[in-house]
C-alpha cells in the first residue's frame, strides 16, 4: 500500500486552488487511490450509521457531505482521462469501475441505518437546520435516498442493486463500442479531388489524421452528432454521401453494434422505474427536474414540432430547387442539405461559412472574445499559468482573478481534437468550490477543434465559436459558485436547468460590439466587416426549421425510449424499426433531416447523464431566451447586469430552487414566446 509520500492522490493537493498534481499521477496511483477511497468512505459511512448520538444535521447530513474526499480526488482524474485521454488502460479501468461504483453507491442509499438517521433529521429539519441552505441540503439528501430506493423492502433493494450494477456495466460497454465504432467509421480518401471545397487547413488536418493512423491520403474523423462539419463545404456529392452514411450508420451492426446494449439498457431502466413506483423511466427522472413531470416535457417539445416542420418543408423545397438547377438528380437528400444551405446563406445574406473562418482564429476568440466578455460582465481577468501541470500537452491553464484582485480559481482549456478524446465539447471540474471543505474551483473546458497545421492558427467555424462561448458559460457557473456544501456547488443543479447559463453566454459570441473586438483576419488584422456582422444577425433564423427538427427528433426519441413501460421488450433487431416508428408518429420522419443523434450513437442517453433528459436543452433555451431579453431590456453587456446574473443565479448553484431564482431576476415565469421569436418559428420560413 502506498502512502501520501509516493501516491499524490492520498492527500489534498498543495498546488494553487487544489489543482491535482497531474504530472505525477500514474495509472497505478489512480487504481490504488480508488480502491483505498472506496474502503475509506465505507468506513466513514459506517461511523455515521453506528454513531450512538441522536441523529443531527452535523453528525449525519454534514458528515455525509464530508465523506469520500480521497475517492473523489481519484475519480476526478479517472473521469477526465475517460473522456480526454482515452486508451486501453483507461477504457479497461472504466469498465471495471462502472459496476464497482454502482455497488458502492447502493451501499449508501440502501443502508437502512443511515436512512433512518436521515429520515429523523428530515422530520425535524425546521428546528435542526438553522439556515435555508442547510434545510435545502437536508431535503435534497432525503429525496436522494428515497429516489434511490431506500424505502424499498429487502428483496426489492437487492433487485435494485442488481439492476444498477447491470446498467452501469451496459453503459460502459456502450461507451467503448461507440468510441471504437466512431473511430472505425472515419472516412478515408485517397484522391484529393474528392475533397474539393475543404479549406487548406481542413485538408492539412485530414492529412495529419491519416498519418496518425498510418494511412495514405486524408482521413475525416467523425464528430458525435449526425451532421459532420465538412458537409457544408464538400462539393463532391458522392463524398458527402459517404460521410453522411458513415455517420448515421455508426454502431448499426458489425463488431461495434450497440443495438443489443440499447435494448438491454432500456429494459433494465423500465424495470428499475417500476421498482421505484414510476410508470416508466422518464417519469422517474423528470419528477426531480424543474419540468416536474414527463408529460410537461413532452408537451413542450410537441408544441414546437408543427412550426419547426412547417419551416423545414419550406427550406427543403428551396434547397431542392437549387439542387435541380445545378443539374443534379433529385430528390433532395440528407447529405445535400448542409452544402446547399451554406450556398443559400452565401447568396442571400452574403455570409459564407468558409470565408469567415480567417476571422475566427482560436487564440483571438478565446482571449479577445470569450475572456473579454467575461471581464466586461463580471470584472474577472485571466492570467496564463504555464508553470502548472496539466493532463495533456494540449491543455492551457489560466488563473482567474476576481474583480477585487483575489484569486477565484483555475480554468483549463483543452481545444484540439485528437484520437484519444471523445467527440463533442464539454465542461468538467477538477476541484469544486465549497465553504465546508474550503475548496476553490478548478474547471476544464474541452473542445474538438481541428489541430492547426504547422505554425498557423486554428481557424474556427461559426458553430465552433458558439460552442466555445457555450462551454465557457458552464465554466463560469463553476467558477462563480458560492455555496457552503459540495452537494450544491457550481453546475449541481437539475439537469433541465444546467444548460441555461451556458446558453445565455452564447449571446456574447455574436454581439456586434464583441465581434468588432475579436473577429479580425488572422493575416491582415482587419476587423470583420460590420455589414457581415449585420448579415450574421439576419441569417440567424435561416435554417431554424432544420436545426429545430433535428434537435426535436433526438429529444423526443430519447423520451420515446424512456416511456416504454416495464415488461415491453424491444429486441436488438427491432431497435431501428422502433426509432423509425417513433419519428413517424411524431411527424419527424423527414427524409432530409436525421435526428441529431440516432439511437446507436446517442451517447448522451446511453452512456451519459441525459437519459430522459435530452429535452433539457430546449427547456433551458426557453429560460435563456427570456434572460437574453432581460439583458437587452437592461442595457446588454454591462457590469451591473453581469453582477445580478452572477450573484442571484450563477453563484447559488443548487443551494436555492433554480426556478424561483430565475423568476426573481426575470420578474415572472418564463413563456415560449421569446424562444419562438428567436428561432423564427412564429410564421413561415
Amino acid at each position: 500500500m502506498s502512502t501520501a509520500d509516493d501516491n499524490p492522490l492520498f492527500s489534498p493537493s498543495t498546488l494553487p486552488y487544489g489543482l491535482p498534481p497531474l504530472d505525477r499521477i500514474t495509472p497505478d496511483h489512480i487504481v490504488e487511490a480508488i480502491e483505498a477511497g472506496l474502503v475509506a468512505q465505507r468506513e466513514e459511512w459506517d461511523a455515521i450509521a453506528t454513531d450512538p448520538a441522536p441523529a443531527s444535521v452535523d453528525n449525519t447530513v454534514v458528515a455525509l457531505e464530508r465523506s469520500g474526499q480521497l475517492l473523489n480526488r481519484a475519480l476526478t482524474i479517472h473521469w477526465t482521462q475517460s473522456s480526454s485521454c482515452i486508451d486501453d488502460v483507461v477504457t479497461d479501468r472504466d469498465e471495471w469501475l462502472a459496476p464497482t461504483l454502482a455497488a458502492h453507491t447502493d451501499a449508501l442509499y440502501l443502508d437502512q441505518r443511515i436512512f433512518e438517521r436521515i429520515d429523523a433529521v428530515h422530520d425535524q429539519r425546521d428546528t435542526l437546520a438553522e439556515d435555508p441552505e442547510t434545510r435545502r441540503l437536508v431535503e435534497r439528501i432525503h429525496t436522494d435516498f428515497v429516489r434511490a430506493g431506500a424505502a424499498l423492502d429487502g428483496a426489492d433493494r437487492d433487485r435494485l442493486s442488481a439492476l444498477n450494477r447491470q446498467l452501469s456495466e451496459a453503459g460502459a460497454r456502450f461507451k467503448r463500442l461507440l468510441v471504437d465504432g466512431t473511430r472505425a467509421n472515419a472516412v478515408h480518401v485517397t484522391d484529393v479531388a474528392e475533397l474539393d471545397g475543404l479549406s487548406e487547413d481542413a485538408l492539412a488536418s485530414a492529412a495529419a489524421s491519416a498519418e496518425e493512423q498510418g494511412l495514405e491520403g486524408w482521413l475525416i474523423p467523425l464528430v458525435l452528432p449526425s451532421g459532420q462539419p465538412s458537409m457544408s463545404s464538400l462539393t463532391d456529392r458522392r463524398t458527402r454521401r459517404r460521410l453522411h452514411e458513415a455517420s448515421v450508420t455508426r454502431c448499426l451492426g458489425g463488431p461495434h453494434d450497440t443495438r443489443p446494449v440499447v435494448a438491454q439498457i432500456v429494459g433494465l431502466r423500465a424495470e428499475r422505474a417500476a421498482l421505484l413506483g414510476a410508470p416508466h423511466h422518464a417519469a422517474h427522472v423528470i419528477a426531480d427536474q424543474t419540468a416536474g413531470d414527463a408529460d410537461t416535457a413532452i408537451d413542450t417539445l410537441r408544441g414546437l414540432v408543427g412550426p419547426a416542420t412547417a419551416n423545414a418543408r419550406v427550406e427543403a423545397a428551396e434547397l431542392e430547387a437549387l439542387l435541380l438547377a445545378d443539374g443534379e438528380e433529385g430528390p433532395l437528400q440528407a447529405w445535400d442539405w448542409a452544402y446547399l444551405a451554406e450556398r443559400v446563406r452565401a447568396d442571400r445574406y452574403g455570409v459564407e461559412e468558409e470565408a469567415l473562418r480567417p476571422y475566427f482564429a482560436f487564440d483571438a476568440v478565446l482571449r479577445d472574445g470569450v475572456f473579454a466578455a467575461a471581464t466586461d460582465l463580471y470584472g474577472i481577468t485571466f492570467v496564463a499559468r504555464e508553470d502548472l501541470p496539466t493532463y495533456h500537452p494540449d491543455v492551457q491553464a489560466f488563473e482567474v482573478v476576481d474583480h477585487d484582485g483575489e484569486g477565484l480559481g483555475l480554468c483549463l482549456i483543452d481545444p484540439w481534437s485528437r484520437p484519444s478524446k471523445r467527440g463533442g465539447a464539454w465542461m468538467t471540474t477538477l476541484a469544486d468550490q465549497s465553504a465546508l471543505l474550503g475548496g476553490q474551483p478548478v474547471v476544464t473546458v474541452t473542445h474538438n477543434i481541428p489541430r492547426p497545421a504547422g505554425d498557423g492558427p486554428a481557424l474556427m467555424t461559426v458553430d465552433a465559436v458558439r460552442t466555445l462561448f457555450h462551454e465557457f458559460g458552464h465554466a463560469l457557473h463553476g467558477l462563480f459558485s458560492d455555496v457552503t456544501y459540495p452537494r450544491f456547488s457550481g453546475t449541481s443543479v437539475p439537469r433541465d436547468f444546467v444548460e441555461f447559463p451556458s446558453q445565455v453566454n452564447e449571446m456574447w459570441g455574436f454581439d456586434p460590439a464583441m465581434l468588432a473586438r475579436y473577429a479580425r483576419h488572422h493575416e491582415t488584422g482587419e476587423p470583420i466587416d460590420p455589414a457581415v456582422v449585420a448579415r450574421l444577425e439576419a441569417v440567424g433564423t435561416y435554417g431554424e426549421g432544420f436545426a429545430t427538427c433535428e434537435y426535436l427528433a433526438a429529444a423526443l426519441l430519447d423520451l420515446a425510449w424512456h416511456t416504454i413501460p416495464p415488461g415491453r421488450a424491444v429486441s436488438p433487431e427491432d431497435v431501428e424499426a422502433f426509432e423509425l416508428d417513433a419519428l413517424a408518429e411524431l411527424g419527424l420522419d423527414l427524409p432530409w433531416i436525421p435526428p441529431r443523434y440516432r439511437t446507436t450513437y446517442f451517447a448522451h442517453i446511453f452512456a451519459g447523464g441525459y437519459s430522459a433528459g435530452y429535452y433539457s436543452y430546449i427547456w433551458s433555451e426557453v429560460l435563456d431566451a427570456e434572460l437574453v431579453q432581460w439583458f437587452g431590456e437592461n442595457g446588454g453587456l454591462r457590469r451591473e447586469n453581469g453582477q445580478v446574473f452572477r450573484d442571484r443565479l450563477l453563484a447559488r448553484g443548487g443551494a436555492e430552487d433554480p426556478m424561483a431564482a430565475f423568476e426573481a431576476v426575470r420578474g415572472r415565469p418564463p413563456t415560449l414566446t421569446p424562444l419562438l421569436e428567436r428561432r423564427g418559428l412564429t410564421g413561415t420560413a
